[in-house]
């Protein structure tokens, strides 16, 4: 058995999450019971900004709530029957939507359109008469149609504010730089990369020209890392067999994320990273949504920063990612306006 001191040192390290101050806020997380949302609502439970943490699914709910509650962390957890959205929703300052199915090998995101486009929709319009001023981060796939669907829900109850909408890309943030950095044997804490686009395949553009360590690779070493940040989720789905996808990753990227937006509603500046919201950087290209590095604040997106200047290779990833994501997107709001 480890001894008291090296658990209290295994505790420590555990908690991946800052705070730079004591308020704290009520978070909802809808699709608690499944493979992403369990790991997920234990990271959150470790997070010091959560007062509350209100845990929510069609099965399981309760039962997980009642598992998680039992961390020694000083946050209450409830949770909530299929029947009981509206109670879970009341009074949240941020939602996770982790809900849907998922992939399954040989499955692509966007295969998972039609069974997760419903979901996402019916929880946005909960959360648009329930709790329309909380900050939704959605990881729901394909991110990519969901934030639009979301969006376009919101825009039909007139409640849909931009600075308040997130789809959650941090995977492919968290695989770009601990690639990156296996590949040049350092931590990767030394290599973090922005990844701008969506959140699908070839629409994901890792700009590793903007690390010292990623701005040399050429050639066949480059081509091979872009694939894998692009595709990192069929390796997980092919070594699962058949029985699930990359949710433990997933839910580490989610609760990061998560983090950070409460964070940045705790007033602490100088927050930035990559995720994918209304903007307008390729607009007039009809990319209305579109990952990048965005600042977020009290009021969720502060400012939505410039690309930046990229490679010639970059270039040709981000021609490649526009058609695909414009599709994406078109997609989801389709789906909402025949609704």
């Amino acid at each position: 058995m480890l001894a008291r001191s090296a658990i209290r040192t295994l505790s420590s390290q555990s908690r991946m999450f800052s705070s730079s101050a004591s308020r704290q806020f009520k978070v909802a997380v809808l699709g608690a019971g499944g493979g992403i949302g369990q790991p997920l609502s234990l990271l959150l439970k470790l997070d010091p900004l959560v007062t509350e943490l209100n845990l929510y699914d069609i099965r399981g709910a309760p039962g997980v709530a009642a598992d998680v509650s039992h961390v020694d962390t000083n946050s209450e957890v409830k949770g909530f029957a299929a029947d009981k959205l509206d109670e879970a929703l009341d009074g949240t300052r941020v939602i996770v939507i982790p809900a849907g199915v998922p992939r399954k090998p040989g499955m692509t995101r966007d295969d998972l359109f039609n069974t997760n486009a419903s979901i996402v929709r019916d929880l946005a319009a909960a959360i648009g008469r329930v709790s329309p001023q909380a900050c939704i981060c959605v990881i729901s796939n394909p991110v990519n149609s969901t934030v639009p669907i979301v969006a376009a829900t919101l825009e039909k109850q007139g409640v849909f504010d931009p600075k308040r909408l997130f789809g959650v890309t941090t995977l492919d943030v968290v695989r770009a730089a601990r690639f990156l950095g296996g590949i040049q044997g350092v931590d990767p804490k030394q290599t973090p990369v922005t990844v701008v686009g969506g959140h699908s395949g070839a629409t994901i553009v890792p700009l590793l020209s903007q690390n010292s360590h990623g701005k040399g690779l050429k050639g066949e070493t480059y081509e091979k890392l872009v694939h894998r940040i692009q595709f990192g989720g069929d390796e997980v789905v092919k070594a699962k067999d058949g029985a699930g996808s990359a949710t433990l990753s997933m839910a580490y990227a989610g609760a990061r994320f998560t983090n950070s937006v409460l964070r940045g509603l705790n007033g602490e500046k100088g927050l930035v990273t990559p995720t994918f919201v209304k903007s307008p950087l390729f607009a007039d290209q009809g990319v209305d949504f579109f990952s990048s590095n965005v600042e977020l604040g009290p009021n969720g997106v502060e400012k939505i920063h410039p690309i930046g200047p990229i490679s010639p290779e970059e270039e040709k990833l981000l021609q490649a990612c526009l058609p695909d994501l414009k599709k994406n997107i078109e997609k989801g709001k389709a789906f909402v306006a025949q609704s």
